[in-house]
């Protein structure tokens, strides 16, 4: 073999080798935060939240309340919920519980449901809204990127009244596909996509068509109204403290991750007591 061929063969193995550690690395970390109660194995790009969690005030919290966000419930109520969230990220579909496709692919987010013992948190909180017992926020993080149109369409719903409808829509299987590309196993979708696509305003529209009037969204989302909202949702997560989705906070108690509502369940009922 010539000296040519020999520095050749050798820069290929040198980029295998790379190729290789990178590819290692990334299976290691996911194999150490599934140890931790992390969420399955997802498409890449996934963000879960962050393993520290933040330290807040009540009051802190309480001023989330006073903000132009997405909220419900009485801000005044002993128990209060914020969900930071991004309707792309897988693990925030877990912890909506609208995408059993994604929650059975792992045992530990198996749904009750299905057999499993795993209980989407979000449900719940709203459960407890509904019924005149706590308020909710939402506030929007780019956890996974994919999920800009659909803030825009969140906040285009709740000036509806049907944040909830369009929420459920897009924590589906078939959100997950027209917001990320992929399926919740990966494979590309067969559908329209959208992504972060302003010109896909109505393939996004079109989809949603089953919780609110098509013609509305697509109007809606192209009047660019809410594209300030991104930059707002961010700042205020990160000023929480909070740099992954999903993030839960139970007045000031932060529950990183898609973390089961039983975990939260003593929060709970100590804010009620």
């Amino acid at each position: 073999m010539t000296g040519k061929n020999k520095n050749t063969l050798q820069i290929i193995l040198v980029v295998a080798l790379i190729v290789a550690a990178y590819f290692i690395g990334n299976l290691t970390a996911k194999v150490q935060y599934l140890s931790k109660g992390g969420a399955p194995a997802a498409p890449a790009g996934t963000t879960p939240a962050a393993a520290a969690a933040p330290t807040v005030t009540i009051s802190q919290i309480k001023d989330v309340f006073k903000k132009d966000v997405i909220k419900f419930g009485n801000a005044n109520s002993k128990l209060l919920f914020i969900e930071v969230s991004d309707t792309s990220c897988p693990f925030c579909h877990i912890a909506a519980g609208k995408n059993p496709e994604l929650n059975n692919q792992s045992a530990q987010f198996k749904l009750v449901a299905d057999g499993g013992t795993y209980v989407p948190p979000v449900p719940e909180f709203k459960k407890l809204v509904d019924s005149g017992k706590a308020a909710f926020a939402y506030i929007y993080s780019p956890g996974h990127g994919n999920g800009e149109m659909a803030l825009r369409a969140l906040y285009c719903g709740f000036e509806k009244g049907k944040f909830w409808e369009v929420h459920d829509l897009l924590m589906s299987a078939k959100g997950y596909e027209i917001q990320n590309g992929t399926d919740s196993a990966g494979q590309p979708s067969t559908g329209p996509v959208v992504k972060n696509d302003k010109t896909k305003s109505g393939d996004l529209a079109n989809f949603l068509a089953d919780a609110i009037d098509p013609a509305f969204m697509k109007s809606c989302l192209d009047s660019g109204k809410y594209d300030a909202k991104l930059a707002e949702n961010t700042q205020l997560a990160s000023g929480l403290g909070v740099q992954g989705t999903p993030g839960f906070f139970v007045n000031a108690t932060n529950f990183p991750g898609a973390i089961s509502f039983d975990k939260m369940q003593s929060a709970v009922d100590a804010a009620l007591k």
